[in-house]
């Protein structure tokens, strides 16, 4: 599966599931979503950490993953994250999303529980099963507590498990690594805003985006001046990102996510428990940083189309 089939290259974004009066808020979701696919995102990735997937219901699950699929009109396509803690869990929402409409699957490793690598082999054998096509592998060893090894992707993508892996560690020698093993069919994306740029470089595909969120256009004009050759103006974007890199990061993801769309006027900052909203410094630093980064979000940018990434 090529990374133009999977449509995930360039600025994908993690979306939040916003919230009103403890339930769905459809409306606020269609707004995100239709903003997305003006600014040019390229994949939506739903239900991940950053949309509060541990909070869900299954039929809350299921009406994200549609609402977003009719959205997007099949512009770009959506992919629904699998994080559940047993392996029969995540493949209970594998099934929800393969009826629900999701383009792919993005499979986190099993948190708390700390699998083996041969565990993590089955989990997301039996994730890809019941999804019935390959998927995105995520390893962000920070939240979930076992980082995957190169060779536990390889044999992964090898088997035809894979297609993807999100990569949140930050590590810029792996790109290079997994391409020595797994060949250039493997698509490999950025799960740390603050290095995306970086990872490009390194010969990553993307990054599946918090900022982007905030910033759509900035996000996706940064990975079409890298695609287009253009790495000075890529880093000057990146440099316009720092202070809302840092930022979003005051705070659990996605508590200043949700404190900054609520200054946008986006969705309101409401967020299920144990989350709470952002602290008063939190929502002072965004307040203080968001005139500047908005500008830059706004500012016409021309700029020749990217060559297709495979």
């Amino acid at each position: 599966m090529e990374s133009v089939i999977l449509g995930l290259h360039g600025s994908a974004v993690d979306l939040p599931t916003p919230f009103r009066s403890g339930t769905l808020d459809e409306k606020a979701l269609l707004h995100l979503v239709e903003q997305q696919v003006a600014a040019g995102t390229t994949a939506l990735v739903v239900c991940g950490s950053t949309g509060e997937a541990a909070a869900l219901t299954d039929e809350e699950y299921a009406r994200v993953i549609q609402a977003t699929v009719v959205a997007t009109r099949q512009s770009a396509p959506v992919i629904a994250a699998c994080e559940a803690p047993t392996t029969a869990r995540a493949v209970r929402l594998a099934e929800l999303a393969a009826r629900s409409g999701a383009d792919a699957l993005l499979c986190a490793v099993p948190p708390d529980v700390t699998p083996t690598q041969g565990g993590i082999v089955a989990h997301v054998f039996a994730v890809a099963r019941a999804f019935g096509a390959p998927v995105v592998v995520q390893d962000a060893f920070g939240r979930e507590g076992v980082g995957l090894h190169d060779a536990t992707i390889a044999r992964l993508h090898e088997r035809g498990l894979v297609a993807a892996v999100k990569d949140a560690t930050a590590d810029l020698s792996r790109p290079g690594r997994l391409r020595a093993i797994c060949g250039t069919d493997l698509v490999q994306v950025s799960g740390d805003d603050a290095t995306a740029l970086a990872y490009r470089a390194a010969g990553g595909h993307g990054c599946i985006s918090v900022a982007a969120n905030v910033t759509p256009k900035l996000c996706a004009r940064l990975h079409r001046a890298w695609d287009a050759g253009h790495a000075a103006l890529a880093v000057q974007m990146r440099d316009q990102l720092r202070a809302l890199h840092a930022a979003l990061l005051l705070e659990a993801n996605p508590i200043p996510l949700k404190a900054a769309l609520t200054m946008l006027g986006l969705c309101s900052g409401e967020l299920r428990p144990p989350l709470t909203r952002a602290m008063p410094a939190t929502c002072d630093r965004l307040a203080d940083l968001l005139p500047a980064v908005i500008a830059a979000e706004d500012e016409p940018v021309s700029q020749p189309r990217p060559a297709v990434v495979h």
